[in-house]
């Protein structure tokens, strides 16, 4: 077997994530921990990881901002006709609540409006949206207390592909069941 160097296990890390397993299955290498064993016995796996998961949210943002304007229907419209199923926690004429499906915390529900009306997002607001921005907060409030979480719950809007809003039907995402950090990223 090729003896392994320092640049060699860098290089297997780099691709695996797994120095420590490289190091311990090597013949003729000591078995005391080594300073490579010592700084990699922990690989910064949650790093590598959401570099990963945010490039994707990324990309996923700048995909859907591509339609946003286009009328086409959303994911969110194929919701509200009941084409999809969702675990609804409100709704009444003008609003619809529902889990979310990759929940950030213990409650993640998400408030629509029923009718898009051009609200894509909050940046694109007209004074003709006032009144269903008005009961989407207030929906918010309900959810909260039907969620239990009336004590302290977040919410939050995600405006345009910077923010990574990723459905262009704007949307209400209310967080909480978990104590709450700020700033939140």
């Amino acid at each position: 077997m090729a003896a392994l160097t320092s640049f060699a296990l860098l290089r297997n890390f780099g691709r695996t994530g797994r120095i420590v397993a490289s190091v311990r299955a090597s013949p003729g290498l000591s078995p005391f921990p080594t300073s490579i064993n010592f700084l990699t016995a922990n690989p910064p796996r949650r790093y590598l990881c959401r570099a990963s998961a945010k490039h994707d949210e990324e990309a996923a943002s700048k995909a859907a901002a591509i339609n946003a304007d286009t009328g086409a229907p959303t994911i969110f419209d194929k919701i509200i006709a009941k084409e999809i199923p969702s675990a609804i926690v409100y709704e009444d004429d003008k609003v619809l609540a529902f889990k979310d499906i990759n929940p950030q915390a213990p409650v993640h529900v998400l408030v629509i409006p029923k009718f898009r009306d051009g609200l894509t997002e909050l940046g694109k607001a007209e004074p003709r949206h006032e009144e269903i921005l008005g009961q989407l907060l207030y929906a918010a409030r309900i959810v909260a207390e039907k969620e239990g979480i009336l004590d302290g719950f977040r919410v939050v809007i995600n405006s345009g592909a910077s923010a990574c809003q990723s459905v262009y039907h704007l949307h209400l995402h209310v967080i909480g069941g978990r104590q709450m950090n700020w700033p939140p990223g």
